[in-house]
């Protein structure tokens, strides 16, 4: 029996139970108004009124603990939905729990190539509202099922963000991607609706105190002044044109097709966020040299903890406390490649003092892989440059993740599919584009570890 069901039923028996304890009422104030009353039979009737009443308070404290206990496994539901990586949110088709009997307007087991819903998708932009009310019916499907695919399709009235139905991309071999590590572990905001700017204001002269030279003299006094901070808005968009021969008699081409852009367009914004000129997290972080031709893990981890040191010095008492270390995959491994007979000499919470950090055991884009000795957690991204400095190297940069803004369409990326530009050669023409801001320079807190310490590594166990 499931939790809805129980609170179904204790809403019945508390119901019956107030019902009871009311008839118990009525019953005694007729006795009372009864002229051959006598006490003892008001006292049994005071006492079965009380003993209904009591049926009703535990009736009640068992309801209210079965809806606390609800209100908590809807909470507990709403937090793992915001903690759980994007990458592993979405479940295989067959592998979501279902109420009810009704079926999906697409299914595996009666459409397995994904025909029927092409044929829908293109039927729709021609006019048939048959396809557009199954077209419609599937996204409300997806919106109960996979809430965090769902919410970036615009709508389905010019069905310009369909959701791809999930069975239908769950077997085939995607082109690898390195997707957006980065961007999902710093801090998110919604886009502005309007606009090509988003406009910070920044505090760059502050005032002051100092102590008074003696009574009756001029105190200290600074005027403030703020510069205004602005960001580009950008636009991160692919096109892809196939033959409506492709989409009509492929097996399943489109959703692949849709499905690989939006694998690039996470890949192309968080390679942004670290790589683009001027304003790239490479760009923007102080260099912490680590410049070694034999160079170790024991020698590098000092390196760290001086570049975390510079992050908290630049922020003060901004600082969040949430400091990240980000790498490559290549430098995660050869950081756990490492022995070493030393420890820390100050140990820290969670972590064992032999222990050089820990390895969470996580796949690749499902956020934190493990902890650094110091307790800092780790993302790895691929996107992170391997042919830096001397043609080799790559970095590790060392962030207050609250301190590295992205902002985001909150229905990004969008899907544009046409069918008009390319309709003499057959052409259906699908584009993928979101708009998007980021800044790591509110203040200049980032750090980043550079050098020939960190060139392609050999996994020697040092």
């Amino acid at each position: 029996m499931t939790l809805a069901e129980l609170i179904a039923q204790a809403r019945t028996a508390l119901g019956t139970a107030i019902t009871t304890r009311q008839q118990e009422q009525d019953a005694l104030v007729a006795l009372r108004s009864d002229e051959n009353l006598t006490e003892e039979a008001v006292t049994a009737q005071v006492a079965r009124r009380d003993a209904a009443d009591a049926e009703v308070t535990r009736r009640q404290e068992a309801l209210d603990g079965l809806e606390a206990e609800q209100a908590r496994e809807d909470e507990l539901a709403a937090l793992q939905a915001r903690t759980t990586p994007a990458a592993n949110r979405a479940p295989a088709y067959d592998r979501v729990a279902r109420v009810g009997a009704e079926e999906r307007t697409y299914r595996p087991d009666q459409d397995r190539r994904g025909r029927n819903f092409e044929r829908d998708v293109a039927a729709a932009f021609l006019g048939d509202y048959e396809a557009r009310d199954r077209l419609q019916r599937h996204m409300a499907e997806e919106r109960v099922e996979r809430p965090e695919v769902a919410e970036r399709a615009a709508g389905t009235g010019a069905f310009s963000g369909l959701v791809v139905p999930q069975y239908l991309t769950d077997l085939y071999a995607p082109a690898a991607a390195a997707r957006r590590p980065f961007a999902d572990a710093i801090r998110g905001h919604d886009l502005p609706a309007q606009g090509m700017t988003v406009n910070l204001s920044r505090i760059t002269t502050a005032t002051s105190t100092a102590l008074q030279a003696s009574e009756n003299t001029a105190v200290s006094e600074t005027n403030i002044d703020d510069t205004l901070m602005t960001i580009n808005v950008q636009t991160n968009a692919g096109q892809q044109t196939l033959s409506r021969q492709a989409i009509e008699r492929g097996a399943g081409v489109e959703p692949v097709v849709l499905d690989d852009l939006f694998r690039r367009y996470s890949s192309t914004l968080d390679s942004t966020l670290l790589n683009q000129a001027t304003n790239g997290l490479t760009n923007v972080a102080t260099a912490v040299a680590y410049t070694d031709a034999t160079p170790t893990v024991p020698e590098l981890y000092p390196k760290v903890l001086e570049g975390l040191s510079g992050v908290e010095a630049a922020l003060l008492d901004q600082a969040s406390g949430e400091n990240i270390a980000v790498m490559h995959s290549r430098r995660w491994y050869w950081m756990q490649n490492a022995l070493s007979s030393t420890w820390p000499l100050i140990s820290q919470p969670g972590i064992a003092a032999q222990m050089s950090g820990t390895n969470l055991g996580t796949t690749y884009g499902s956020g934190v892989r493990g902890t650094l000795p110091n307790g800092t957690p780790v993302i790895v991204d691929n996107n992170i440059g391997t042919t830096l400095g001397a043609g080799t190297e790559d970095e590790i940069y060392l962030v207050d993740r609250n301190e590295c803004h992205l902002w985001e369409d909150p229905n990004a990326p969008m899907y544009i599919r046409a069918e008009q530009p390319a309709v003499a050669s057959l052409g259906v023409l699908m584009v993928v584009y979101g708009y998007f801001a980021y800044t790591h320079a509110r203040y200049a807190q980032a750090r980043k570890i550079a050098g020939t310490g960190l060139i392609a590594p050999t996994f020697s166990g040092v």
